[in-house]
């Protein structure tokens, strides 16, 4: 009876829970949906006025002047994607190396305190990563190239990828973690060192996982702000070097939005809906990932 009264709660429970994480589903979909239509509602009136393909043919962004307004975001989203890419470049081999230094080679306690240290860079303000490279990064490539801004596309790249390493770092090591035991076993039994069995067995093994991180670090790269403000120089060109100076799109909306007028708020808001289609597609991708390395998973 007792049992029968147990069982009969139990199911409650799980019913009730599974209605509440649910509901915490549904609200986390809408919310997205939400922030989609805002940003599409808000770049209504420049589609409507046909400005969308200025975008992508106009070579300046100049949308406030009043003799010659124009509407290219062309420099800017090869800011954000250079920026992005050399940030990935830079934090992909140290992310790796820490990953498998934690993985094969730390002992107990370092492990642990290295774990530690990334969770706790993750947490660590964009802004303060920003103003660091203010203060240090800067100064540095002054003082290596003294004849250029300082404020570069190197900059932001330095400081992102310090901002995107302890996810590569994390992500990594979670995807080592899961390479089954019986592979590495199978490894040593064949008499293959810890170093050829990292490099032919584990990471191939934990590289849909890997790949993962990496696209996730690229998301956050590219939608941040508030370092790239500080640390790019905000002009909007594309650079023929390291030390030139870039805007990205992000930075665009954030330092434009503030005292933009109606139409030119539009382009903002449209330069928003680029950013998250691009953003999107970065999703959609790591989903196909991790889709594609589970069904490869189960096949085996």
């Amino acid at each position: 009876m007792a049992s029968s009264r147990n069982t009969s709660l139990s199911r409650s429970v799980d019913r009730v829970t599974g209605g509440v994480l649910g509901l915490l589903a549904l609200v986390s979909g809408g919310m997205v949906l939400l922030i989609l239509w805002h940003l599409f509602a808000g770049a209504w009136p420049a589609i409507e006025a046909g400005r969308l393909g200025a975008f992508f043919t106009d070579a300046k962004w100049q949308p406030g002047s009043q003799r010659d307004p124009q509407f290219g975001i062309v420099t800017m989203l090869a800011g954000s994607a250079l920026v992005t890419l050399l940030a990935v470049v830079l934090a992909l081999p140290v992310g790796l190396a820490s990953a498998i230094f934690h993985r094969f080679y730390a002992p107990p306690l370092l492990e642990r305190w290295n774990r530690r240290i990334m969770e706790l860079l993750i947490g660590v303000p964009s802004v303060v990563f920003g103003f660091w490279g203010l203060m240090v990064v800067v100064p540095a490539i002054l003082r290596i190239a003294p004849g250029t801004p300082g404020q570069s596309l190197l900059a932001g790249g330095i400081v992102l990828a310090l901002m995107i390493l302890p996810l590569i770092a994390l992500t990594s090591q979670a995807a080592l973690q899961a390479v089954p035991s019986f592979l590495l076993q199978a490894a040593a039994g064949l008499g293959l060192g810890r170093a050829r069995t990292i490099l032919s067995i584990a990471l191939p093994a934990a590289r849909g996982g890997i790949t993962t991180g990496v696209f996730l670090g690229l998301a956050r790269a590219l939608g941040e702000t508030m370092a790239v403000v500080l640390v790019c120089g905000n002009i909007p060109q594309i650079p023929d070097s390291l030390f030139d100076p870039i805007r990205p799109i992000t930075s665009t909306i954030a330092l434009e939005m503030g005292y933009a007028t109606a139409s030119h708020k539009a382009l903002l808001f449209c330069a928003g809906l680029v950013l998250m289609l691009c953003t999107a597609l970065l999703v959609g991708w790591i989903s196909f990932r991790k889709n594609t390395a589970d069904s490869a998973i189960g096949g085996a």
